[in-house]
């Protein structure tokens, strides 16, 4: 089985529509995707309706949390997209998101980009808008080479020149919230440096206290080195590892199914899960 964990559509900040993105899935030869589009399940309904046949997909999200003043993400899976209070609290995240996209817009034309808010919210279109849009934005206008160019301390990775906070969740509340809901909690690729500041072994050690359920290992973003480091924490730990391509489309340079998920950890991520379940697909 070819399982990837961790992708995303214009429901949040892909390039490709829900639809599109499990045809898309499917075509490379994946089983089981998880679509988990920022702080939404707006893409679900969907891509369930247009699922091909012979592709599971897995509902999910990544969740923008912060805690000790450095931003974090944490993807959840199979939970129920309708408990309230962790709905209410996706909702509050994405109602930041185009005020903080404004304050990085302005930040950028002080530093003398020539960005405008109408530029980014025409590449959002009805997506949740973030930093990756801004970052297109920087590609349109040749200040920057390629989306991920963009995530530097220079101009917008965490603590970045242009960077500007958002409404986030404690990940302490975040995996409560989860768990309530019936769902699994993973850190989302945990040893990013290139995004800036990253959290500490020992806060990963309190999360798994609180119910973590696991670490993104194999990201495009960890070397070598950061995934032995990750290995090792996991498995003195007791952490899940999983695999992913955090897939955006056009917007990164990373391919679907690039990197992949362990059939068992998966097998293990659906057996704690009780707020949602993979569905097969049908030939949508």
């Amino acid at each position: 089985m070819r399982i990837d964990l961790h992708t995303h559509s214009t429901a949040s900040d892909g390039t490709d529509p829900p639809a599109e993105l499990v045809r898309n899935a499917a075509a490379a030869g994946l089983d089981v995707v998880a679509l988990t589009d920022h702080d939404s399940v707006g893409g679900y309904a969907e891509a369930k309706a247009a699922l091909p046949a012979g592709l599971t997909l897995v509902t999910g999200a990544e969740l923008s949390c912060r805690v000790g003043g450095v931003s974090m993400h944490m993807l959840a899976y199979l939970f129920d997209p309708d408990e309230p209070e962790l709905a209410r609290e996706r909702e509050l995240v994405r109602d930041d998101r185009v005020p903080r996209a404004q304050s990085m817009v302005a930040k950028l034309q002080e530093l003398g980009v020539p960005v405008t808010w109408e530029q980014v919210a025409r590449i959002a279109g009805d997506g949740a808008v973030g930093r990756p849009h801004v970052a297109a934005a920087m590609v349109e206008l040749g200040v920057v080479e390629t989306v991920s160019d963009a995530f530097t301390p220079q101009w917008l990775a965490n603590d970045g020149r242009a960077y500007a906070e958002e409404h986030e969740l404690d990940p302490f509340d975040a995996i409560r919230l989860v768990k309530a809901a019936g769902g699994v909690t993973v850190f989302a690729h945990p040893l990013a440096v290139k995004r800036g500041r990253t959290i500490p072994e020992s806060v990963i050690a309190e999360l798994t206290a609180a119910g973590l359920d696991g670490i993104e290992v194999d990201h495009m973003e960890h070397d070598d080195v950061a995934r032995a480091r990750l290995r090792g924490l996991a498995a003195d730990l007791g952490l899940l590892t999983t695999g992913s391509s955090d897939y955006h489309g056009s917007r990164k340079t990373v391919a679907l199914g690039e990197y992949t998920t362990d059939p068992e950890i998966y097998g293990e991520i659906v057996r704690r899960a009780f707020g949602a379940f993979p569905v097969p697909g049908a030939g949508g």
